[in-house]
């Protein structure tokens, strides 16, 4: 059973402080092995990644990794070979404090894109990480805070699996809706399991918790998603540590989507009777990014022809509107629309509307009576997005 608690991983360190980057708030953070780890990345799919990807991408080549360092306030993307450069150093110089090579360090940032990072303040705060890195709860916490941006609250999670513990934290609020990865998240546990199983592994739980989330329908430069395991506790059960890692996967997606920049409600929705598993999750991401769906969620407005037209907007498949059913669900209470109810003029409007007013909702869509189904998370989209965004680097 996963637990929304901080678990000590034995064998791991952490630590989050600040160093100076913008502000005042934790912003340099770091997890450190006591030995080499068997690990797996999965990374964003956008054209124009970060510096920390391309650096990240290199070094888990071979599937073994000791060391994550990550920025926050500085993404350190579209900096060129400047960027390159800037996170190579960093990986040497912490690699240098704590022993170990270069290559087995792994570089993230996360925050304003197309500003060189200060390197200077950099340095000044890699001299001191031997000492910094504890095992405590209190520096697992510091570490979850330090890679947060406009986020409102840390998200971690953690397992046991037979003999082993999984502790995993995501930071994320904002230019979101993944392709194959999602903004930061880490996953460290105990379990000895080859690093080729744990890339195919954590490639699929990604595809089915991370990949199906979305806040703005943005995909980020610097998405990221790291499994470090160091055997000290032994060899698992495969398809149990999958499935509990899946269970974490889509809990911190869900808080993700919860916690949007500006978002006041969860929602789950659930594209069934689809003739294909494609036809599920496009008409599922249609619907789930459209900002016209979005806001009728915010202000509780039951429109239901957004949806029709989200639906719609998928070219590639027809679907009849005698077929379509859309149902919304909050608080034990589920209600429904068709197109017969609409011959009817039967359509419960003020009931939707208030289902909408829930702080977390399902919308469930029905495309006919196809033997295919996809799920997806999302929130909705307020004036806080916009204040958010609208002077984010001021």
């Amino acid at each position: 059973m996963i637990e929304a608690k901080i678990q000590t991983v034995p064998g791991f360190s952490w630590f989050g402080k600040n160093i100076g980057i913008k502000d005042q708030t934790l912003d340099f953070g770091g997890i450190l092995s006591d030995v080499p780890c068997q690990a797996a990345g999965v990374f964003t799919r956008n054209t124009m990644p970060g510096a920390p990807v391309v650096v990240g991408r290199e070094h888990l080549r071979d599937g073994v990794l000791q060391a994550v360092i990550v920025n926050s306030k500085n993404a350190n993307v579209a900096t060129q070979q400047h960027g390159i450069d800037d996170s190579k150093r960093i990986c040497r110089m912490v690699a240098e404090t704590c022993g170990i090579a270069p290559e087995l360090v792994l570089p993230s940032s996360t925050g304003v894109i197309g500003r060189r990072l200060p390197m200077d303040v950099i340095t000044r705060g890699c001299a001191t990480l031997r000492q910094d890195f504890g095992k405590s709860l209190q520096h697992a916490e510091s570490f979850a805070r330090a890679i947060m941006t406009t986020d409102t609250r840390p998200k971690w999670v953690s397992a046991r699996v037979g003999g082993a513990t999984i502790f995993a934290v995501a930071k994320g609020a904002g230019m979101i809706e993944p392709n194959m990865a999602t903004m930061l998240s880490y996953f460290m546990s105990d379990a000895q399991i080859p690093a080729n199983l744990l890339q195919e592994m954590l490639a699929r739980v990604v595809n089915q918790s991370f990949n199906r989330i979305s806040i703005d329908s943005d995909t980020s430069t610097s998405d990221t998603v790291v499994m470090l395991c160091n055997g000290l506790a032994g060899p698992v059960d495969l398809k149990e540590f999958e499935a509990t890692l899946l269970e974490m996967a889509i809990h911190l997606a869900k808080e993700i989507a919860r916690d949007g920049e500006g978002a006041t409600k969860l929602i789950e929705l659930a594209v069934s009777g689809a003739q294909s598993a494609d036809q599920a999750l496009l008409t599922a991401k249609s619907v789930i990014n459209s900002p016209l769906v979005k806001t009728a969620i915010y202000g509780a407005d039951p429109n239901w022809g957004r949806f029709v037209m989200a639906i719609g907007k998928v070219f590639q498949y027809t679907v009849d509107i005698a077929d379509l059913k859309i149902f919304f669900a909050a608080g034990g209470k589920r209600l429904g629309i068709d197109a017969g109810i609409l011959d009817r003029d039967e359509v419960p409007l003020d009931e939707i509307s208030a289902l909408l007013k829930n702080s977390e909702m399902r919308i469930e869509i029905v495309l006919g009576d196809g033997p295919f189904s996809e799920r997806v998370w999302g929130c909705d989209l307020t004036e806080g997005y916009v204040k958010e965004n609208a002077y984010y680097t001021t």
